[in-house]
């Protein structure tokens, strides 16, 4: 399985960059496109790493953030056929507190051809012997809590509860490789509902200030058997932080190709 990182916050190349995640992935059935960023810069930097996009057979939405689907619209001009896998959550009122909107763009939702590309999932879905969507699971083993973000239901601002997330796990063998945009729902519950071989995406702590909390988060990731790509919004300091903790960690940038 091969992985080209076409959108993340940090680069070794000289290429822009945008706080987003957008990944491309190879398996041995699939071309896959893992989130768009939230601009048009992945079909850029695709161009530009010699990635064809018209190859993409299935795309999918890890969550409903703009900078995660925000170059949806864009993927459906360079690729007229592969569909789009969401969550059923995925257009909703999604906030950073209860004055910036940071949800899709809700044009979208009567973009009647966009529309029939895209498959809402609700829970898990089994796609073929390869690949598994999965829906976050009914207990946790740590509240992350919602960071400030909220989602606006029967017009009340509320915690945001991330029912909008759902992450890809691929079988490679006999071994999984597990995909997740931002792991709102708490990368420790994740870990303990898939106990994956990989782990790739955002662990979401960025906003985590480095100290013993983080170290013990660290040190219970460590416990696993899991080699770990992570980024976007793990944060740059955080990683630095956790990396002699996690020794089997490592940090994916825009540009890097990785084989797992």
């Amino acid at each position: 399985m091969k992985i080209t990182a076409l959108v993340e916050n940090t680069t070794k190349r000289d290429c822009p960059t945008e706080h987003g995640l957008s990944l491309y992935i190879e398996t041995a059935r699939h071309n896959i496109l893992f989130d768009t960023g939230q601009t048009t810069l992945f079909a850029d930097n695709a161009e530009r790493f010699g990635v064809d996009l018209s190859s993409v057979d299935l795309c999918m939405l890890s969550h409903g953030h703009y900078d995660h689907g925000g170059g949806l619209k864009k993927f459906t001009e360079v690729n007229d056929h592969a569909k789009i896998y969401m969550n059923k959550h995925a257009f909703g009122w999604h906030y950073h507190g209860e004055e910036r909107y940071i949800g899709l763009n809700r044009d979208w939702i009567d973009d009647e051809a966009m529309q029939e590309r895209i498959v809402y999932v609700d829970g898990d879905l089994t796609i073929d012997e390869e690949l598994s969507i999965y829906g976050p699971r009914p207990h946790k083993k740590i509240d992350m809590g919602a960071a400030g973000l909220t989602m606006k239901v029967g017009g009340k601002f509320l915690p945001e509860d991330f029912r909008h997330e759902h992450y890809l796990l691929i079988w490679e063998g006999d071994k999984t490789v597990l995909i997740s945009g931002c792991s709102h729902q708490g990368i420790l519950n994740i870990m303990e509902w898939f106990h994956p071989d990989v782990c790739i995406g955002g662990f979401h702590f960025m906003k985590e200030e480095p100290g013993e909390r983080l170290r013990s988060y660290g040190k219970v990731l460590a416990g696993y058997q899991t080699t770990y790509y992570t980024c976007h919004c793990t944060g740059v300091e955080q990683f630095a932080f956790l990396q002699p903790i996690i020794p089997q960690m490592h940090y994916l940038a825009e540009g890097d190709v990785i084989e797992v």
